[in-house]
């Protein structure tokens, strides 16, 4: 390979993959987008391959783009861990973190975050506790746990309660591949309304999804409440409606190996703003500040 590919190209397939725009994956890599296309161009002269699919809505990903953007995310992983394996880990620290975690985050970010921070502070004991988020603000202000991570904009208590929003993830229309409505200019609430609806029950999305619907003075045409996201996923990739839902939960495929598609639409719909919470006091619980900022940095870092 004369032109040895670099890590910032596979950085860009990533972020092109995950937003399905190279205006938005640009934005997120601190980039013109000219020097995005021109780095991805350069990538696929160099495995001599087509990886994008360019339509009037952003790109898609060919059947070969599919298969190396799973070696690009292991390859930039691997780099992440051989960076982080230098770093002393501050042996020092002691004590114990008690984490009020919701169901979604549970799912989607716990399986990664709880081993980085096991291995970040070896010395501290990790309580991790799944509970509703009115229950985990009620155990912070009783003292019976120290840190939570929920869906901030749900936020109740205030006035005793610091929050801190980490990510904001953007909601976006689900389909299959062969709706008709992916090829649209522009898709709208009411091009939403007028499909068989797959709703999410979960983790308060419903209170959420009430809230942006009853703004455009429209009701989604529900065909099917589930509280699996793997049911709501799989149902849609295979046809039977579409559903509207934050990118942090997104994935290409469904269980069952069928393909979703990934649309915005042309309301700009709140983002599901995910970060901690804790109690206001005189001081933190011991090396609570230190596993915020560790959590920060953990969060964000699934923007990138």
């Amino acid at each position: 390979m004369s032109n040895p590919l670099s890590l910032r190209q596979l950085e860009y397939l990533v972020a092109v993959a995950e937003t399905g725009q190279i205006s938005r994956a640009a934005l997120r890599c601190n980039v013109s987008q000219s020097s995005m296309t021109i780095a991805l161009k350069k990538l696929e002269h160099i495995l001599d391959c087509k990886l994008l699919i360019r339509h009037a809505k952003g790109v898609d990903l060919s059947a070969a783009g599919e298969v190396f953007v799973i070696k690009a995310r292991n390859i930039l992983n691997d780099v992440e861990h051989a960076v982080e394996s230098i770093v002393l880990p501050p042996a020092d620290m002691t004590g114990q973190i008690r984490l009020g975690i919701t169901e979604t985050f549970s799912a989607y970010l716990l399986p990664t975050l709880l081993p980085a921070l096991r291995k970040q502070f070896p010395n501290i004991i990790f309580n991790i506790h799944e509970c509703d988020r009115a229950d985990i603000e009620q155990a912070l202000l009783a003292d019976t746990l120290d840190l939570g991570i929920i869906i901030v904009s749900n936020l109740q208590e205030k006035t005793h309660l610091h929050y801190e929003i980490m990510l904001r993830s953007e909601r976006n229309l689900w389909l299959d591949p062969e709706n008709p409505l992916q090829y649209s200019t522009t898709i709208t609430l009411a091009d939403v309304a007028q499909q068989p609806f797959i709703l999410l029950d979960m983790d308060e999305h419903l209170i959420n999804a009430a809230a942006y619907w009853e703004a455009s003075q429209l009701a989604p045409n529900i065909h099917f409440h589930s509280r699996s996201l793997e049911s709501v996923r799989s149902l849609v990739a295979m046809g039977q409606g579409v559903t509207i839902l934050s990118d942090l939960v997104y994935r290409q495929f469904s269980l069952e190996g069928r393909r979703l598609i990934r649309r915005p639409l042309n309301e700009q719909l709140p983002t599901m703003n995910v970060g901690c919470i804790w109690k206001k006091q005189p001081s933190l619980v011991p090396n609570l500040s230190d596993v915020i900022e560790f959590i920060r940095k953990k969060i964000t870092d699934t923007q990138q």
